[in-house]
């Protein structure tokens, strides 16, 4: 079911214009969504960590830093280029009607000149410095997010986040690919649980965002089919989400301390989803959403603790 573009709003642009400018090169800067990409280059940076048996040498180190600078250019390319495609939707969202995209701050060519800079550095890093293999799963990941989910998934389908996920859990495969120059079932375990993740993350948002996705025209699940089934939906994916999160200690990947963190973590998540599946309110959907963050990077963060656990 895609919902359909309703007509022009033009509160929200007014509103992105009546607000105070931003100097250029924060301009640039807040296109590359810093803190969705630093989430991004933390998950890459622990499947580096994990791939790594013991502490890592200078070497290894290096390695590690230039991936994530590689990882973090090609990141902030893709969302540059999201900004770009989605002026117009950001425009008549309240949460992203700042975007220098959506108040015309920006021009089309700017903005896409500035991703395909970012785009090419951080591939020409990752060739030369890492490995080939890893520029090429991050390169396909920009293609994934920045146009299979964002021009093609995104408007027609209210299935586009966990289609669209894909591009989203590959940093710790991009992170175990640049250290080992290799994809493993590690690798794919973590993959799993950020695939799992991300649904409900973002469908907790989507709930108390409803009246902004419904004037954007996206067929987002709280819009397409209604609030009580995307309850559901949270509350069912944080299920399945536990059972990913034991794989890495199933893998003997980590230990008890990471089983201890998962299990609490966990279940602090699926407590969120069933009081909000049982009593909706816009401030449990919310603290759900911040609880969701909260879980993914502790999670990885117990990851890490428990690799240099005797």
């Amino acid at each position: 079911m895609t919902a359909r573009q309703p007509p022009g709003n033009t509160a929200a642009p007014m509103q992105a214009a009546a607000l105070p400018g931003m100097p250029v090169w924060r301009q640039f800067y807040v296109l590359t969504k810093p803190r969705v990409v630093q989430l991004i280059v933390f998950c890459a940076l622990i499947g580096m960590v994990l791939a790594v048996p013991g502490l890592p040498g200078w070497a290894e180190l290096e390695r590690m830093a230039l991936g994530c600078l590689g990882i973090w250019l090609v990141a902030g390319a893709a969302a540059a280029f999201n900004c770009l495609v989605e002026k117009a939707i950001d425009a008549r969202m309240k949460r992203t009607a700042w975007r220098p995209t959506a108040r015309g701050e920006l021009s089309d060519a700017q903005a896409l000149g500035f991703s395909g800079v970012l785009c090419a550095a951080g591939s020409a890093i990752l060739y030369v410095w890492v490995n080939p293999l890893t520029m090429w799963l991050t390169f396909a990941t920009f293609i994934g997010y920045a146009v299979i989910y964002t021009v093609v998934l995104k408007p027609l389908t209210p299935q586009n986040i966990v289609i669209g996920g894909a591009s989203g859990a590959m940093p710790p495969v991009l992170g175990w690919a640049a250290m080992t120059g290799s994809v493993s079932a590690e690798a794919m375990a973590l993959f799993l649980i950020i695939f799992l993740w991300t649904p409900p993350h973002f469908w907790a948002l989507a709930l108390y965002r409803v009246e902004d996705y419904r004037k954007s025209g996206l067929p987002m699940l709280p819009v397409t089919h209604g609030n009580a089934f995307t309850r559901l939906q949270i509350l069912l994916y944080t299920l399945v989400l536990l059972a990913a999160c034991l794989l890495p200690f199933i893998y003997r990947m980590s230990g008890w301390f990471y089983l201890a963190a998962a299990l609490l973590l966990n279940g602090g998540f699926i407590w969120h989803a069933f009081k909000l599946w049982r009593n909706y309110s816009d401030a449990l959907a919310r603290k759900t959403f911040r609880f969701s963050l909260i879980h993914l990077s502790l999670l990885f963060a117990a990851l890490l603790v428990d690799h240099y656990l005797p």
